[in-house]
């Protein structure tokens, strides 16, 4: 039973439909493992043991009478505890919101748990969302699954950890500016940064709900094609017969190249490396407006969200980790006309970014810039905690800013990943594309943690 916990939920999946897993079982090795686990408080924020147990119950019985509601029923995933759970704490990794219990479970876990899926439990996450480290002092820091004192990326940094110490199927995030990828990619996983408003936000806590999307955490982009469809519905990608041959890939080759670290680079070059062998055509194009869709990203993040946080914040802003705290009453400073200015610029920008890109299947670069940074220091160092937060959310506030899907893939080394930007709306092709890659792109399995 201690496999189960290494398995894809696709494969999980697959083995409670030919009756080899018990959805009952499963879970209660989800939850033993959760409960014996050293970091689990600093992982799991709530653990949801009697929902779990209720959800596996039914989960069984659907299998056993030939009703099973789709491919991932009775599979095991956690929540970031920004998504409402119903007469279950949901405090978005705030003491602004200790005590919060929601009526009832937003949209997407509604949706989710429709389709079979089982909920563990509330995933810790970087506080209101607002940091790509997930390094969080007010509630709890979980660990990167290569490095116990290194921080595990954010904002889903619990989601992450769920899943790469085995003690959740999949995790289920939000990405505002790659908080679904950073964490992914950190920790070794795949991670689905979905279209803005492709699935519901409804009854998720927001941090800018104009950037705010949702996505799975998992371990192969098959996972990630059933997520998104149970997440919202419908029916998965379509991934038999995936090829590289003829697929068009541009690597960027503006802002994102500037300051990588030596190993994320090297990572990056491997892989594609690796893609051209495979037979994948690439060019590497330079497209110069992204320094001002950068330029007014600083406002339009900060007017948004403190245009949601503000009375929470000034109402006991003491209770704020202020790094956070900072980032959020940014928002204060920013003009009615210039959020107005910056929105009609960005818009443009990503109609000419739609034109100049169409020709290609997907553009790559490194997920992230750096490796996990050391969270002592971190907690230490203000000027080093900024200058890391932002080369961390770099690369991938690139697809959050344009309005693109977005994949990050493990390489084989550890923390680094490769991103693939689709165009706005086009998930299937662009988990289509991943499938097609993922093999290829990662030159070595990353081993497991305990």
């Amino acid at each position: 039973m201690e496999d189960w916990r290494w398995m894809t939920a696709a494969d999980l999946g697959r083995a409670i439909g030919a009756g080899r897993i018990d959805p009952v079982a499963l879970t209660e090795t989800y939850l033993a493992a959760i409960d014996a686990h050293e970091h689990r408080d600093r992982i799991y924020a709530r653990v949801t043991h009697d929902r779990a147990r209720a959800e596996a119950r039914d989960a069984a019985d659907r299998a056993r009478s030939g009703l099973r509601r789709g491919p991932l029923d009775g599979v095991p995933i956690s929540w970031k505890d920004l998504f409402d759970t119903a007469h279950i704490g949901t405090e978005a990794g705030t003491k602004l919101m200790e005590g919060r219990v929601p009526d009832a479970d937003a949209e997407v876990l509604k949706t989710a748990t429709a389709a079979g899926l089982v909920c563990l439990g509330k995933t810790h996450m970087s506080e209101i969302a607002f940091s790509g480290l997930g390094l969080n002092p007010m509630t709890a820091t979980p660990p990167c699954v290569n490095d116990a004192d290194a921080v595990p990326g954010g904002s889903s940094s619990g989601a992450a950890a769920s899943v790469a110490f085995g003690l959740a199927a999949a995790g289920i995030g939000s990405d505002t500016g790659g908080s679904v990828r950073i964490p992914s990619a950190w920790n070794d996983l795949v991670g689905l940064k979905t279209t803005h408003g492709r699935l519901s936000l409804e009854g998720a806590v927001p941090l800018c709900l104009t950037f705010d999307t949702v996505g799975p955490l998992c371990r192969s982009v098959e996972d990630a094609a059933l997520l998104l469809a149970a997440l919202e519905g419908g029916k998965p990608a379509d991934l038999a017969g995936v090829s590289l041959d003829g697929v068009r890939l541009m690597v960027l080759d503006t802002i994102v190249p500037d300051d990588v670290r030596d190993t994320p680079r090297a990572a990056f070059e491997g892989a594609v490396a690796r893609l051209r062998a495979a037979g994948a055509q690439i060019e590497h194009r330079y497209f110069a407006q992204l320094f001002d869709a950068f330029n007014v990203a600083g406002d339009l993040y900060a007017a948004d969200s403190y245009g949601w946080w503000r009375d929470l914040v000034e109402a006991h802003p003491e209770k704020m980790f202020p790094q956070i705290l900072e980032r959020v009453r940014g928002g204060q400073t920013v003009k009615g006309a210039d959020y107005c200015a910056g929105w009609n610029m960005l818009r443009r920008i990503r109609r000419e970014y739609f034109d100049w890109t169409s020709q290609f299947d997907a553009v790559i670069m490194p997920t992230a810039a750096i490796l996990p940074p050391q969270a002592a220091r971190l907690l230490t160092d203000d000027a080093y905690y900024k200058t890391e937060n932002l080369l961390a959310l770099r690369n991938t506030r690139v697809a959050n800013l344009l309005d693109v899907c977005s994949i990050t893939l493990p390489t084989g080394v550890p923390s680094c990943g490769i991103m693939f930007n689709g165009q706005n709306g086009t998930e299937e092709r662009l988990l289509r594309l991943a499938a097609a890659a993922e093999g290829v792109v990662r030159v070595a399995e990353a081993g497991q943690a305990g």
